[in-house]
């Protein structure tokens, strides 16, 4: 017997794809965006839907599995963890006392997990209201050059660096979704 799960995709046109091509809501109708910050937003926008499709269709129990131990990673640690960095970000944007963490100390994102439907929802609406509050609050800085407050950094570089935050885990996420029931896909 062997407890390894069988690789999957629900795609059928494209088997190496996690959707077929026509039913992924990632692939927007239309030209291309023509300016840098619509380029920069969708990539953010694209990265997002991906953690979030990687997510969809699991038991509480299975988005809160560790799935590549010794490690404390999981599905929900990464949407808890992105929750935590978008509230970070807005940290970077002003000389304001910085917000204080969602999950408390350092790395209670992961480590705190527990694989409960509250818990899931509370992760959720979490990372949907960090994300429409750095959205927000970077809505006002549509000059890519300009240096925020904090530190100085640019516009471009915070929007970069989510952009790379968001990639790199949902290359972990791939990882942590094959382990827990074997779908795999872009």
């Amino acid at each position: 017997m062997n407890d390894q799960p069988v690789r999957w995709t629900q795609a059928t046109v494209y088997p190496d794809m996690w959707v077929d091509p026509d039913n992924d809501p990632r692939n927007g109708d239309g030209p291309a965006p023509d300016c840098e910050l619509a380029t920069l937003m969708g990539y953010l926008a694209d990265y997002r839907a991906t953690l979030l499709m990687k997510c969809e269709g699991l038991e509480p129990e299975q988005l809160a599995r560790r799935s590549v131990p010794p490690s404390t990673m999981s599905l929900l640690g990464l949407v808890r963890h992105l929750a935590e960095v978008e509230r970070d970000w807005r940290n970077w944007l002003d000389d304001a006392e910085p917000l204080p963490k969602l999950y408390g100390r350092r790395d209670a994102d992961f480590d705190d997990v527990v694989g409960e439907r509250s818990a899931v929802d509370a992760a959720y609406a979490d990372l949907a209201r960090e994300q429409a509050a750095t959205d927000a609050a970077l809505a006002g800085h549509t000059d890519l050059g300009a240096r925020l407050e904090k530190d100085g950094i640019a516009v471009r570089e915070l929007l970069v660096h989510r952009i790379e935050e968001y990639a790199r885990h949902c290359g972990h996420a791939d990882l942590l979704r094959e382990c827990v029931d074997g779908r795999v896909g872009q």
